[in-house]
C-alpha cells in the first residue's frame, strides 16, 4: 500500500507545436541526416508562417551563430533541436530574427524567433523544420503527430518519457 505513495512517477513531457503548419514524420524530411535519424529521432513541421514559439518549459541551450537552429532543454532534461529549414546554415542568418540567447528561461508559447519562410523559399531553400530529440539515450518518444495541421502552442506534437 505504501509503495505507491513513494513511487516516483515517470510523467511524460509534452512537446507542443512550435509553428503553425503541418506535422510530418521525420522520415519524410528530404535530408538524409534527419530522415535517417543520424542526429536523433523526432518529427518535422512544414510551417505556414514564421512565428517560432517555445514547445516546452525549460531553457535555451544554444542558438547557432547562423540563426537557423536552436537547442532547448526541458525542465526534465530532454534536449530538443529545432532546425529551421534545410541547408539554411548557408544563409548565414539571412531570413532569421532570433529573440533569445543561450541560458534564457522559456515557457511554452514564448516567442523564440521569426523565420521569413517566403524569403527562404525565394532563395531556393526548403522550409520544412525538423524537431529532433537529441538525447534519445535518456528519453523515448512515446507518441507523435503526423499528417495533421498544427497550431503553435496549442497542439501536442510529441510526448516524451524519461527511460527507466
Amino acid at each position: 500500500m505504501f509503495k505507491s505513495l513513494f513511487k516516483k512517477e515517470n510523467k511524460s513531457i509534452t512537446i507542443t507545436a512550435p509553428f503553425n503548419g503541418k506535422a510530418v514524420s521525420i522520415e519524410e524530411v528530404p535530408d538524409q541526416v534527419f530522415s535517417e535519424k543520424m542526429m536523433g529521432d523526432g518529427m518535422a513541421i512544414i510551417p505556414s508562417d514564421g512565428s517560432l514559439v517555445s514547445p516546452i518549459d525549460g531553457e535555451v541551450v544554444d542558438v547557432f551563430p547562423t540563426k537557423h537552429a536552436i537547442t532547448l532543454r526541458s525542465k526534465e532534461g530532454a534536449e530538443i533541436l529545432i532546425h529551421m529549414g534545410l541547408e539554411t546554415v548557408n544563409l548565414k542568418g539571412e531570413g532569421f530574427d532570433i529573440g533569445i540567447t543561450g541560458g534564457d528561461k522559456i515557457r511554452k508559447g514564448d516567442s523564440l524567433a521569426k523565420f521569413d519562410i517566403e524569403k527562404v523559399k525565394e532563395l531556393g531553400y526548403q522550409v520544412i523544420t525538423p524537431i529532433v530529440l537529441l538525447n534519445g539515450d535518456d528519453f523515448d518518444i512515446q507518441q507523435r503527430m503526423s499528417n495533421e495541421k498544427t497550431v503553435n502552442h496549442k497542439d501536442v506534437i510529441m510526448e516524451i518519457r524519461k527511460k527507466a
